[in-house]
């Protein structure tokens, strides 16, 4: 699970900071008290297919790609939830996601990029995430669609 706190953290760092190089990012991660490798980093990079943009001033930074495809959030989803979803559960209009502990911002993030029409959002603790879905008719549908996920 601690790969996938990091891939978030990764995404978190290159969407607000100008991530230049690998050691860039190490260094951002070093300051969160997350250590790792220029291997790591290199995997890391890859698997979240990352890509290196023009920033303007003749330099490039790390960005994430605007055409990530359904197929590539599916399967990030599905190794996520594999890993760290412990519990789906719906009531009413809301779907409750327990996870491993540290792992429900990583999901609950994963789960925005979905954009379901039928879910309204999602909030995100350290090992619960509460889905809030347009309807109570939604719920079991949308709770079936996330354990589809942990097979």
């Amino acid at each position: 699970m601690v790969k996938a706190r990091r891939h978030q953290r990764i995404l978190d760092i290159v969407r607000s900071k100008p991530i230049k190089t690998q050691e860039d990012l190490a260094e951002e991660l070093a300051r969160e008290g997350i250590a790792v490798t220029q291997a790591t980093i290199s995997r890391d990079i890859k698997e979240l297919r990352l890509i290196k943009a023009p920033v303007g001033d003749g330099s490039y930074r790390y960005t994430i790609p605007v055409d990530r495809n359904i197929e590539d959030i599916n399967r990030r989803i599905e190794r996520v939830f594999r890993e760290a979803v412990m519990s789906i559960e719906d009531s009413e209009n809301m779907v409750v996601v327990k996870t491993l502990e540290g792992a429900a911002q990583a999901v609950g993030a994963i789960i925005d990029d979905l954009d379901w029409p039928e879910v309204v959002g999602s909030l995100a603790g350290d090992d619960t995430i509460l889905v809030v879905v347009k309807s109570a008719e939604s719920a079991p549908e949308v709770m079936a669609r996330f354990n589809k996920f942990r097979r």
